[in-house]
């Protein structure tokens, strides 16, 4: 049966800001306290779709969460009017309210785990919204993800919705950042990689993934034991930024593009990878020499988008920062003259996203589906040129072009954003998605 890759796209949400809440996150932290541009950071990731969209890829828009997160605020001892709640975080612990307003539901690389129904034993797609226990502001997100997915992807018979896994550090799991599916064709089995930074009792390393969450996973999406390989970071460039697998790594159908310093004990694992494919599989491994582990985090080279052309070549989706950088553009333009799949370079201006530690690749989470589960999917939410009109003028009409850490507690900018929000969910067919909505 015929099937898709499509990508579905984080609209950046009304409060993005740069308040450096990521650490081991080089650029999150870099940034801290510079004025950001919501609107433009939003403009851009809508881009971004677009021009994945104009080349005949399937592209889907997911809703960014409500914030400021007055609900989370009130859990956490703030009462009164929503104004006076900002008040008073603002005044008593600012990083709290600037936690509770992250507009970091964007990248959502690490919205979910996804397995293709080619993969799983009931031949659903299966969804489990990542926990994200290692950053306050991101593990708070997951219900709300949660809900947003059901209403993209709403028939049972074809989609199965997981709960989040426990909320804890030893099953801490930060989605689809960790996580890439090789296969011939889309609709074909495929082996499912997950890379975990460390064991969910050994706290060596700052690493955010477990081998345990991962493990759960996979048993949650009934995937063939046979055809999952686990990998681990290496734990000499976690220290150095590389916060996600997504960050050293990327893949696509019989393709791995990877460091060579981006796994534990390298060698077996691409040996796992290809008995485990049976098949035409590939690795192409950037030398240290050519491209540090440094050039890797500053550029987001492999935080790029590996997409599949139609004549079977592949095309990498980078971000300008790789231009910038004469290391890493000296590569690529030789990786593309060179005798591999990859064969064509996009580049694409993703300044707001970047500047808080967020790539091509961080913004997109990958869902394959096949010609019934494409009928099935909430077509709202498929991006045409009318929709891309729609969501232009959404932006330009609720975004605001400035943003400091302290406006974060203007009841205006919550007004706005749940205004924005509120049209949203309509335009995009969603339903009552959001806690001021119920």
């Amino acid at each position: 049966m015929k099937a898709f890759e499509a990508n579905f796209d984080g609209l950046v949400g009304p409060t993005h800001n740069y308040a450096g809440l990521s650490f081991g996150n080089v650029a999150s932290e870099r940034n801290q306290a510079a004025p950001s541009n919501p609107r433009l950071a939003a403009l851009q990731g809508l881009a971004k779709m677009k021009t994945l969209h104009d080349m005949g890829l399937l592209q889907g828009v997911l809703a960014p969460q409500e914030r400021p997160d007055i609900h989370t605020l009130r859990r956490l001892g703030f009462s009164g009017t929503d104004a006076q709640v900002l008040s008073q975080a603002q005044q008593q612990v600012p990083r709290i309210l600037a936690a509770c307003c992250s507009a970091s539901s964007m990248w959502t690389a690490n919205a979910a785990t996804v397995s293709p129904s080619a993969d799983t034993l009931d031949r659903r797609v299966h969804f489990t919204p990542a926990n994200l226990t290692n950053k306050f502001h991101r593990a708070i997100e997951h219900e709300t993800t949660g809900r947003i997915l059901k209403a993209v992807f709403p028939d049972p018979r074809h989609f199965v919705h997981h709960q989040a896994l426990p909320g804890v550090e030893h099953f801490g799991d930060e989605g689809a950042a960790n996580h890439t599916r090789f296969c011939t064709e889309y609709g074909a089995s495929g082996v499912e990689f997950f890379v975990y930074g460390r064991h969910a009792f050994d706290d060596r390393y700052p690493a955010r993934q477990t081998l345990e969450a991962s493990q759960a996973i996979a048993r949650r999406h009934k995937l063939n034991g046979d055809e999952v390989v686990y990998a681990q970071q290496h734990p000499d460039v976690i220290d150095q930024g590389v916060f996600h697998n997504d960050v050293i790594a990327v893949g696509n159908r019989n393709l791995l593009l990877c460091h060579e310093q981006a796994f534990l004990e390298q060698d077996k694992v691409k040996q796992r990878l290809q008995r485990a494919f049976k098949g035409d599989f590939h690795t192409l491994e950037v030398p240290t020499d050519a491209v540090s582990v440094e050039d890797a985090v500053t550029s987001y080279l492999f935080n790029s988008q590996l997409i599949s052309r139609g004549d079977d070549s592949m095309m990498l989706l980078l971000p300008e920062e790789c231009r910038q950088n004469p290391r890493v553009w000296g590569y690529l333009n030789e990786l593309v003259a060179g005798d591999n799949p990859i064969t064509a370079l996009q580049v694409l201006d993703l300044k707001q996203s970047m500047s808080n530690g967020g790539g091509p690749a961080c913004l997109r989470l990958r869902v394959v589906l096949n010609e019934p589960e494409l009928a099935a999917t909430n077509g709202a939410t498929l991006l045409n040129d009318a929709l891309y009109q729609q969501l232009h003028q959404w932006i330009s009409r609720h975004y605001r072009d400035r943003l400091h850490e302290r406006d974060l507690a203007d009841p205006h900018l919550l007004m706005e954003s749940r205004t924005a929000l509120d049209e949203l969910t309509r335009i995009l067919n969603l339903g009552c998605v959001y806690p001021f909505q119920r």
